[in-house]
């Protein structure tokens, strides 16, 4: 019966933590788990609370209430010394001073442990970000993506049970980013060592993680996998912070079904009272745009205001006599249709219907 109960329970349980900061509430009573294994990331805007939350559990702050519980134990009011973590800041916080080698072997030595073995393993985790030849070189002489990946082997050099993120891609140019995202994924499900990432980075936290806790003033608002997060907000917060969406109030009629003025949309099912007022949302990609109107279900006209070349997509800018206020179509910059679509133009567009959702009653 113990044995089944320390098999389910999670790795690391946030219990109601709270966080005050004189007269000021950073953290309201934030509770999580994360399993054995699991990478999770916490994403918000600035202010939210997501890195205050990191340092708490890493020691760095006390919580003013609440409990972190780490493997059994309660390490909510341990020194940051007693703590089983590695953590990676944004600023890479290597000592200039220090070669590679001496740089990650120093989490190690300063506990005294300078086995063979752990030296061997060093240099495992080096030759893991490909840095092996670059061990005797200081700090100044790498670039920056090259100096986050010393601090990641740094932080993992002790096989800490926790590894905690700080931002760590924020100070890299784009391109290094991307690459190290895959990176520091992959070395993670590789060593299978439970992680938690601070980022307020969208793309980040849906591309590396096993699931995204996105929060809003000092709380967790939508936890789950990064689909879920995406594809079903839970409110207008989460739908308008993770990605791009169109936002309309509109009037449920049907368990599948609502009204703007005129216009009739069949949306993805919903629990919620019919006759209540909502506020329903649609991706942009979702939308596809035509110069006719083909008689498919939950078509609305709509006029080109604008175009947005992004690449490998364009974005289309929309009004609708049917809909209050703009929205916005993506479509593939090789649709042939793209060249038509000039500020004035006429266009008739389609939405599926589950891909219409309704996040919330909207309050009178």
């Amino acid at each position: 019966m113990t044995e089944q109960a320390v098999q389910t329970s999670p790795y690391l349980d946030i219990r109601q933590i709270k966080k005050n900061f004189s007269k000021f509430e950073a953290l309201k009573g934030v509770s999580f788990s994360v399993e054995q294994g699991e990478f999770l990331c916490l994403v918000g805007p600035s202010g939210c609370g997501k890195t205050t939350l990191l340092r708490c559990i890493a020691g760095l702050e006390t919580q003013t209430s609440g409990d972190i519980i780490q493997n059994g134990t309660d390490i909510g009011k341990l020194p940051v010394e007693q703590r089983d973590f590695g953590i990676v800041f944004q600023s890479y916080a290597l000592f200039p001073n220090l070669t590679v080698w001496d740089n990650i072997c120093y989490g190690i030595q300063t506990k005294g442990v300078t086995r063979q073995a752990d030296m061997k393993r060093l240099g495992e985790l080096l030759a893991m970000v490909r840095l092996s030849g670059h061990r005797d070189k200081y700090p100044s002489q790498l670039s920056g993506g090259e100096q986050q990946r010393v601090a990641l082997v740094r932080a993992l050099a002790t096989s800490p049970g926790l590894l905690l993120l700080d931002e760590p891609l924020s100070a890299l140019d784009a391109q290094v980013r991307h690459y190290l995202r895959r990176e520091i994924k992959q070395i993670q499900k590789n060593l299978g060592v439970t992680t938690i990432m601070v980022t307020h980075d969208q793309e980040e936290a849906l591309s590396m993680a096993d699931r995204v806790a996105v929060m809003e003033e000092g709380q967790i608002k939508q936890i789950g996998a990064p689909s879920d997060i995406y594809h079903k907000p839970n409110s207008r917060f989460i739908a308008s912070f993770i990605g791009s969406m169109n936002m309309f109030l509109g009037r449920k009629i049907a368990l599948d079904q609502l009204s703007v003025g005129d216009l009739t949309l069949a949306c993805a099912p919903d629990e919620g009272a019919i006759g209540t007022d909502v506020t329903f949302a649609f991706r942009p990609e979702h939308v596809a745009v035509s110069l006719s109107d083909n008689g498919a279900q939950n078509t609305i006209s709509a006029t080109v205001i604008d175009r947005e070349t992004r690449g490998a997509t364009d974005r289309i800018f929309l009004s609708s006599p049917a809909l209050v206020g703009e929205l916005c179509a993506d479509m593939w910059s090789s649709d042939a249709l793209i060249s038509n679509l000039t500020p004035g133009t006429p266009v008739t567009l389609h939405v599926p219907a589950h891909a219409v959702v309704i996040l919330e009653v909207d309050q009178p």
